[in-house]
């Protein structure tokens, strides 16, 4: 017999998730629901989230809570102060889910719920200090420490992609120049492979182009890599020298007993990972006077937010089941 349900959704810029989960039986995903995300308008943003929610449950009746995993600064509290890609400011999202449906509702960033959904049900199953880096087109993160999952004070807390690492460089999606994401993920890789492709007209990554240098994606460049092009092989290996450096830092402040490593870019394997777990091993404090700090590939995929954010949400329902 099931535990109860809890329904996790993952907001994305492009995409609402609705996962049904069963978070009591190993966080499998009994049903699943998207919409597309109407990132300009906040307001059908929020109805589009209920829509997916109600949709879940009223297939499957009784569900005990939902939780969200948004991209953008979410506070304690379950407001959305600010959203990169989704015109949230200071919406009570949390909130208007729970009056929307009934049901009691959390609300967190969706890599620290990425991060929980891994600890929990993925690749850092087992580990009581877990750091998860997200690299897609920017970083993201989420930290575990002694089995609880950190926010912080205000509910922003792990935003570790906006590090600045190179004071004056490249301008990073946040408005300042030089974070870690700016020289480490997605965006530093197209930027690079446009650049090179320029350069170097009749490489490979120009010829998978199509000869036009602008139309050079970071996929692009994984796929030069692959066929062997000297060109692409270097900027995979720089951009990963640039993610085990920043790696190594945070392991040098938390301390943690495994990395995770998801997002898009664990796509490109060990084209990047090989060269993130060298740079790592140069750039860790002490690496032959202390344990070895594995730095793995995520193992829930895309679904590692919706599945954490349900997992928080049904722990608070249950957790206060028990005072009752």
């Amino acid at each position: 017999m099931r535990g109860p349900l809890a329904i996790g959704v993952d907001v994305g810029g492009t995409k609402v998730a609705g996962l049904l989960v069963d978070c009591e039986g190993g966080g499998e995903v009994l049903d699943r629901m998207d919409a597309d995300t109407p990132a300009t308008d906040a307001e059908l943003t929020v109805q589009t989230i209920v829509t997916v929610a109600r949709g879940l449950s009223e297939r499957h009746g009784e569900v005990a809570a939902v939780g969200i995993g948004a991209a953008g600064m979410v506070g304690v509290d379950g407001v959305v102060l600010f959203a990169p890609n989704i015109a949230w400011r200071d919406v009570p999202l949390a909130r208007r889910v729970t009056e929307a449906l009934g049901l009691p509702t959390r609300a967190h960033n969706d890599a620290t719920a990425a991060a929980w959904g891994e600890f929990r049900f993925g690749a850092g199953r087992g580990s009581d200090d877990m750091v998860l880096v997200t690299v897609g087109t920017g970083i993201g993160g989420g930290i575990v420490s002694g089995g609880r999952l950190f926010r912080g004070a205000h509910g922003f807390g792990a935003e570790i992609g906006h590090i600045i690492v190179e004071p004056g460089g490249p301008r990073c999606g946040c408005g300042n120049l030089g974070c870690w994401e700016a020289v480490a993920a997605g965006r530093a890789i197209d930027r690079l492979g446009r650049a090179a492709a320029a350069a170097h007209p009749r490489s490979i990554l120009a010829d998978l182009a199509g000869g036009d240098a602008e139309r050079v994606t970071g996929a692009r460049v994984a796929a030069a890599a692959r066929r062997g092009d000297p060109i692409a092989v270097h900027i995979m290996e720089g951009v990963g020298r640039r993610l085990g450096e920043g790696i190594a830092g945070l392991v040098n402040v938390l301390d943690p007993d495994v990395v995770v490593v998801g997002g898009g870019a664990i796509e490109a394997a060990d084209l990047l990972l090989g060269p993130v777990r060298q740079a790592f091993r140069d750039a860790v404090m002490a690496p032959g006077h202390r344990p070895g700090v594995p730095i793995v590939p995520a193992a829930l995929g895309n679904d590692a937010g919706a599945i954490g954010a349900a997992d928080l949400a049904l722990a608070v329902v249950l957790e206060e089941r028990a005072k009752a």
